[in-house]
């Protein structure tokens, strides 16, 4: 039987990071463009392989013009030189709930596990068969090469290492 192939539905998906900021508050943000597929053994939502994820670094959103445009620079991402973050999963087991894989930020790769929770399947009143996850890890930015640091003059730290990765996904089936 061939496989079945499922792409993300942007509309209804989202891919959000979160990162301490002076490490007694929170920064969110969020990347607005993205893309995404993955395929399945059978028609059914099971024995899932082949995730690919793009996320497009020039759309990071933290509702912030100025924070935005210096996640941007040099100092962080680099989007002139690495405009994209990919992810590649090498097992992805619904049952267990985990999908692990290869992140690549800039021009760095790492192992990334994400807990997974599985949705479901349902077909929309449109008539199109969708499959909803939830994954959610963490990361350190400093093992991706994202490394620029300050401190307050009393000695805060402006931006944490960890970055808790988040994604509420809608996959559609593919006819």
């Amino acid at each position: 039987m061939a496989n079945t192939k499922w792409v993300i539905d942007p509309t209804h998906s989202e891919v959000t990071f979160k990162v301490k900021h002076l490490m007694i508050s929170t920064a969110t943000g969020n990347f607005k463009v993205f893309q995404g597929s993955v395929e399945t053994e059978t028609e059914e939502f099971t024995k899932v392989k082949n995730l690919k994820f793009k996320a497009d670094v020039k759309s990071v959103n933290t509702n912030n013009e100025d924070r935005d445009t210096h996640l941007k620079s040099e100092d962080f991402f680099n989007v002139e030189k690495f405009s994209e973050i990919e992810f590649t999963s090498e097992k992805f087991d619904v049952a267990a709930g985990t999908i692990e894989g290869k992140l690549t930020i800039k021009d760095t790769t790492n192992l990334l596990v994400l807990m997974l929770d599985f949705g479901g399947v349902v077909v929309d009143p449109y008539g199109q068969t969708k499959a909803g996850l939830t994954a959610n890890g963490k990361i350190s930015r400093k093992e991706f090469g994202l490394v620029w640091s300050a401190v307050t003059e009393a000695g805060s730290v402006v931006v944490g290492d960890q970055i808790k990765l988040g994604a509420e996904v809608q996959f559609i089936k593919q006819a």
